[in-house]
């Protein structure tokens, strides 16, 4: 069998770059295998990540079980945590694309035969995908798995506990030694946080989109089942890479389908439909915010994990996971089981005798959490290209709102003004020039969602803007409005006091202006001063898209 790799070992005049090799330690007989690339995030700065190189040790073992050479090389990747509410949460989105482009150039610099990739938070995830569809070689995810949740005198907490009682601090519905006390017990180890965020998420969509095993988005980090699943990994590329699998076999439109009914079922974070359009965007697929909706429409949201409800990823792991949930939407017939896995067989073979073991994390068919999913996008004459809505977390409430904006033209404004008290009952917080150009970076927004939710106030104000949400926040947060303020998009002329109007059930969200007052404001309208004017956030705000069609770079 010719390999890619064999550009690099075989012949005469590859004797340098076989000597190369030899300097590593490799042997004559490992350069007549497979090469395979196991591109490990692993680092000590993210809690997710701090344990990949054990799993990536499992996964250099599969490869060698089954026939191949593994090749550890890495990806840098950004805690969003950690990252949250100062400069660094510019970054974490446009490492995604930093990502997706040094996994390419590591795989083509090299002619790897294969990948693994092993990410597990927000932005790696999706940007290790991407790249995987670009090169258009045989790869598989293999993530390092959630975090457990914490224990706050027997209920179940994680990230976004400990961000609500910030703002409960401020409130003073609680102490210091309330706050301590969280603060020791929300994060009890190693893993990608314990809700249904952003990095579980897009996990659990790799298992959807098939580019991952049964088992990925679930399996808890420290459990010995997630070191086995890694050795599964590595055994099954070799069997992608000896049939010829590659990853545009995998992810084709019918997945992409598939992921999104997933999404939906589960209320996946609405950062999902970023990396989702992205992911498509790479392996050239069309898809818009309209197929979004459509299929939103007509499947049923069958989970409501953290911060939607009091569950996490380990009950759903517990509940049968993936399997488990996709299983029902086959039953429903809302999924395509005919599709090609990177287990080397279909949907249908491997969600095959799986069944949901928990009704209470896990709703059956004819009981959901709601008939529609768990994410909604919406127009209006402040959103002309759209927004979106993580409806599932959003209060019964607050599903149709209106009030006075509260405007805003950064994050960090609006955050002083909720925790000095000015936000109150019935507003709608407005924050914009929070965008992908205008951010630059859409920055996520879970700090001052969380303020309100803290403070008591998620189910009476709503909170818009052209930035993004994280996976963590809940209530009515309306993010991604396109046209962003930065690119002028209609958000940039909403004033203090405008009527802002937002019906969810019926996907509109509109301010309650003629369309000639909003022209004759527009017409008025003056491009800001870019935030940032030099190094890689402003090559990035030059070069992204909007947010209607996955932040992409052009």
């Amino acid at each position: 069998m010719k390999l890619r790799s064999d550009v690099v070992k075989r012949g005469l005049e590859k004797a340098p770059h076989r000597s190369l090799f030899y300097a590593m330690g490799y042997t004559e007989e490992e350069l007549n295998r497979p090469l395979i690339g196991v591109v490990s995030a692993h680092s000590e700065i993210v809690p997710g990540h701090i344990h990949l190189d054990k799993v990536a040790e499992a996964v250099k073992a599969g490869i060698r079980m089954a026939g191949g050479t593994p090749v550890l090389v890495p990806s840098i990747g950004v805690c969003d945590g950690i990252a949250m509410g100062h400069v660094g949460m510019k970054y974490s989105l446009a490492s995604r694309e930093l990502i997706a482009d040094s996994v390419e150039t590591m795989a083509m610099a090299h002619c790897f035969d294969g990948l693994v990739l092993i990410p597990n938070c927000d932005k790696i995830v999706p940007g290790m995908i991407m790249a995987a569809a670009r090169i258009d070689i045989p790869a598989l995810v293999c993530s390092g798995g959630p975090m457990m949740a914490g224990l706050d005198e027997d209920e179940e907490i994680s990230l976004s506990t400990m961000f609500e009682a910030v703002g409960a601090r401020k409130a003073n519905l609680i102490d210091d030694a309330k706050l301590k006390q969280i603060e020791n017990s929300a994060c009890p180890g190693c893993g990608s946080c314990a809700g249904m965020f952003t990095a579980n998420s897009m996990n659990c969509l790799s298992e959807a989109l098939g580019i991952a095993l049964p088992g990925n988005g679930t399996i808890p980090a420290v459990h010995s089942d997630r070191i086995k699943l890694a050795k599964l990994a590595g055994m099954h590329i070799m069997e992608l890479v000896n049939n010829g699998i590659t990853t545009r076999d995998i992810i084709t439109e019918e997945a992409i389908k598939n992921g999104l009914a997933v999404d939906m079922a589960l209320g996946c974070s609405t950062n999902s439909v970023l990396h989702l359009l992205a992911i498509a965007n790479e392996a050239e697929i069309d898809l818009d915010l309209e197929i979004i909706n459509e299929i939103s429409s007509k499947t049923p949201n069958l989970c409501q994990l953290a911060p939607a409800g009091n569950t996490h990823i380990q009950d759903l792991n517990q509940a049968g996971g993936i399997p488990a949930v996709m299983s029902l939407l086959a039953e429903g017939g809302y999924i395509n089981t005919s599709l090609m896995t990177a287990t080397g067989k279909t949907v249908g073979e491997n969600i095959k005798g799986h069944y949901n073991k928990n009704e209470n994390v896990i709703r059956p068919l004819d009981n959901p959490y709601s008939t529609t999913g768990g994410i909604a996008v919406l127009w209006g004459n402040i959103a002309k290209d759209g927004c979106v809505v993580k409806r599932s977390a959003v209060d019964p409430e607050m599903l149709v709102h209106s009030g006075p904006a509260r405007v805003f033209d950064s994050e960090d404004e609006a955050i002083e003004a909720i925790y000095s008290g000015k936000i109150v009952e019935g507003d709608v917080v407005v924050i914009r020039y929070e965008g992908p150009k205008g951010g630059p970076g859409m920055r996520e927004m879970l700090n001052p969602t969380s303020a309100l939710a803290g403070m008591g106030l998620d189910k009476s104000v709503a909170l818009i803007t052209d930035g993004r949400f994280s996976g963590a926040s809940r209530g009515a947060s309306i993010g991604h409005i396109s046209p962003e303020a930065a690119a002028g998009g209609e958000i940039a002329c909403i004033e203090e006091g405008d009527i802002i109007k937002i019906d969810i059930p019926n996907n509109s969200i509109n301010v309650d202006l003629s369309d000639e007052e909003i022209k004759k404001r527009m017409a008025n309208w003056k491009p800001k001063q870019p935030k940032v004017e030099k190094g890689w956030l402003a090559r990035y705000a030059r070069m992204v898209s909007s947010a209607n069609t996955g932040a992409i770079l052009l």
